[in-house]
């Protein structure tokens, strides 16, 4: 199992089971449970802040809310890609002197396609995440849990389950950051046990992925291209 929280930044956790998993790709250990369970974990260090830049230093929209259908406007990016690497970039490159770029830009793009591309830059990164993590645990996943403030994005969460390529189960909880220290708590005191937390769990509702794998591999391929062209810029 594996979920995400889109915050100002993103955090992905895999569960491993009992065995810690090394990893060789820019992932932490830990554990996440009694008795020993771990985890595989990755952060990205600018998701939500990425659609707090084009509100309030840009200003391309009014409201964060405002993404969904400013990006919805258009059926693609027209070849425009973000790298929202304004603190460098975290897992798994961990370039410190990464920084934000958009390349692809035409006179055919637009404020729509800047949105677009802004959203696709938060699945994608958390795809090349969900990337590491596969290659370190040699897990497949049937599906991505998340939650978080970002994930009541329907585009959002339809983009990111045509790039990781698995379905996309969202809480219906979203704020389940400030959920699971009151479960914390009470598992403490004995008042939760992890069988009734885990049967309170809901889905709110599922994304199924709608790209081809050609379709799919193009997009990636494309965004890791912009990616290299970010990195170790402030050298």
């Amino acid at each position: 199992m594996a979920k995400n929280t889109y915050g100002t930044g993103s955090f992905l956790v895999m569960n491993t089971g009992p065995d810690v998993v090394k990893s060789k790709h820019g992932l932490l250990a830990t554990m996440i449970c009694e008795p020993q369970q771990y985890a595989l974990e990755g952060s990205i260090f600018v998701t939500g802040a990425a659609v707090k830049w084009l509100r309030d230093s840009l200003g391309l929209i009014r409201t964060a809310a405002d993404i969904e259908p400013l990006a919805a406007s258009v059926a693609d990016t027209n070849g425009v890609v973000f790298v929202p690497a304004f603190t460098g970039l975290g897992t798994p490159h961990w370039d410190g002197y990464a920084r934000g770029a958009i390349v692809g830009l035409t006179l055919g793009a637009t404020s729509a396609h800047i949105a677009r591309a802004t959203l696709e830059s938060i699945a994608l990164q958390s795809a090349d995440v969900l990337d590491a993590m596969h290659r370190d645990s040699g897990l497949a996943l049937s599906e991505l849990r998340v939650d978080g403030g970002a994930s009541v994005n329907d585009l959002l969460m339809q983009i990111q389950a045509d790039v990781a390529g698995i379905p996309v189960v969202r809480a219906r909880t979203s704020e389940t950051t400030a959920l699971g220290a009151a479960y914390l708590a009470g598992l403490a005191v004995g008042f939760w046990s992890p069988d009734t937390i885990d049967a309170q769990w809901e889905a709110d509702r599922t994304f199924e992925p709608r790209l081809s794998v050609d379709e799919r591999a193009a997009k990636i391929a494309l965004w890791r291209r912009a990616v290299e062209r970010a990195k170790g810029w402030a050298q």
